[in-house]
């Protein structure tokens, strides 16, 4: 026999929600494919296509697809879930595939798109059809392509959740990705929260399916809640897979008593995951006497909001005699700067601690960071090479301190929780009003016209190269470049450990 040919492919399902509501049940879409194409001619199935080289990754080859075959842009369509992908092998044609299935909303008018009025076949499809999620299946008779519900469930994933756990999953990921105030720790704690919450609703039985749907559960929180930030979430659920795993039968059936208890282990957890952040405000006291000893004021420049980096300056205030002054860039769009400034300034007045906080803007950088002593910088994500993406104008503050303030120290503080193993996300672009809302009725004649068309980007994050970074701060300590790298590896056998076979 001769060998598979293996192909990738991008196999996109389009949902709309009545009137707009997402808390109801959609309908999605499926296409029958034309007797043009070279496979499964006259099959339903999603919008699919092959992973070409030059595709970025398989998202954007989602997107390339299904502009080429309904016309449908960002402006018709967004995003609503990434799938696990998976592969399989289809002997009767040669083929080996990898399925890397995602799910997009089909925007209404009243949002901006053209709903179904927008949708424009081209030859590779005969029309298509909107299906209840619950009656796609894989028989002969419904006419899918092969493993059409394997792909279908790994975005709509109530087919194997059930309604409840199903719902309170994805109400929690929609928290999780329009909270823009929050730093990826707090995002942790509510994905943690949420976690509880859908295992209480999980369906009980047998072992295997229960201990699949858990785990399953755990990887959308860190894939589809905010993989921009979602280091921090995929360590909060190995840990909690951790637990459940230890308390987990050898064989049988999983009973209600069995799920409390686990629950009151992962509540626990929650509880003694807080102590971290204290340990690494404690690191920070430690390396500051250690590092910039002596009596003369500590001059600190920071930026965004971060409860890792709130915590850790109110600790150095609280224990330290010298003069401090903080210095705070506002940190637009939302001006999360000016938040943290604000808490750290209600900490001053109620203790009586010697500091002066100073705001700026963030185009005042150059002023902010003279004669600082330390540049304090979170992390949202830190990767496997110890490159730090953190909120916008992070990198603008440490090459500006470099070169104004050449003997500064360049501090990252973070809890380890935040390093990713995987190569992280693409760029994550946010609603352009938070950035035009400011501008005070200037927008319709600056990004308007019958000639020029001006986009306006709101990114949030951006990162800074190690080879930038003098230091580390965590929990454990100060860490090395080499030592976040060895800590990735461990990461990244266990989230193989878990997530592998699914």
């Amino acid at each position: 026999m001769a060998p598979l040919k293996h192909r990738a492919v991008a196999s996109s399902f389009i949902f709309k929600f009545p009137e707009d509501d997402m808390t109801k049940k959609p309908q999605v879409a499926l296409f029958r494919r034309s007797g043009q194409v070279s496979t499964y001619q006259h099959k339903y199935a999603g919008v699919s296509g092959s992973v070409e080289e030059t595709d970025e990754n398989p998202l954007a080859t989602a997107w390339r697809e299904i502009q080429e075959e309904t016309t449908l842009t960002s402006d018709s369509l967004r995003l609503f879930r990434q799938g696990k992908p998976f592969s399989f092998a289809d002997e009767s044609i040669g083929r080996k595939w990898t399925i890397n299935p995602f799910g997009f909303v089909l925007k209404s008018e009243k949002e901006g798109g053209r709903g179904e009025a927008g949708i424009q076949i081209d030859w590779e499809h005969e029309g298509y059809e909107w299906f209840d999620p619950d009656v796609v299946n894989e028989s002969e008779g419904f006419q899918g392509v092969p493993r059409i519900l394997e792909s279908l469930r790994r975005v709509w994933f109530n087919i194997d959740l059930g309604e409840a756990a199903g719902k309170t999953l994805a109400e929690g990921l929609t928290a999780l990705q329009t909270d823009h105030e929050s730093g990826a720790r707090q995002l942790a704690s509510k994905a943690l929260g949420i976690f509880i919450k859908v295992i209480r609703q999980l369906d009980t039985g047998a072992r295997d399916q229960w201990w699949r749907n858990v785990r399953f559960a755990g990887w959308h929180l860190w894939k589809n809640g905010r993989e921009s930030m979602g280091a921090s979430i995929l360590n909060v659920v190995l840990a909690s897979l951790k637990l459940i795993e230890q308390r987990l039968p050898s064989q049988g059936t999983v009973s209600t008593d069995s799920v409390d208890g686990t629950i009151a282990e992962l509540e626990k957890y929650a509880q003694e995951r807080q102590d971290a952040g204290s340990k690494v405000s404690a690191s920070l006291e430690t390396f500051l006497e250690q590092t910039i000893s002596g009596d003369e004021p500590l001059r600190i420049l920071t930026l965004s909001s971060s409860s890792t980096i709130t915590s850790g300056i109110t600790r150095v205030l609280s224990k330290t005699s010298r003069p401090v002054e903080v210095r705070v860039l506002e940190s637009r769009p939302l001006f999360e700067g000016v938040k943290m400034a604000s808490a750290i300034g209600s900490f001053v007045n109620e203790n009586k601690v010697n500091a002066r906080l100073v705001i700026y803007t963030d185009a005042s950088v150059g002023v902010a960071a003279k004669d600082v002593d330390v540049v304090l910088i979170g992390a949202d994500l830190i990767d496997k090479t110890a490159n730090v993406s953190n909120k916008t104008g992070s990198l603008p503050a440490v090459l500006t301190a470099k070169h104004v303030s050449p003997k500064s120290k360049i501090v990252v503080l973070s809890e380890k929780e935040k390093v990713l193993p995987f190569n992280p996300p693409g760029q994550e672009e946010n609603d352009p009003r938070e950035v035009t809302q400011a501008w005070d009725g200037l927008t319709p004649s600056t990004t308007k016209g019958p000639n020029t068309r001006i986009d306006v980007k709101n990114i949030y994050f951006e990162w800074i190269p190690s080879s930038l970074i003098d230091h580390y701060v965590t929990e454990d300590g100060i860490a090395t470049s080499e030592g976040i790298s060895e800590w990735a590896g461990e990461v990244h056998k266990r989230a193989d450990q878990f997530f592998t076979d699914l």
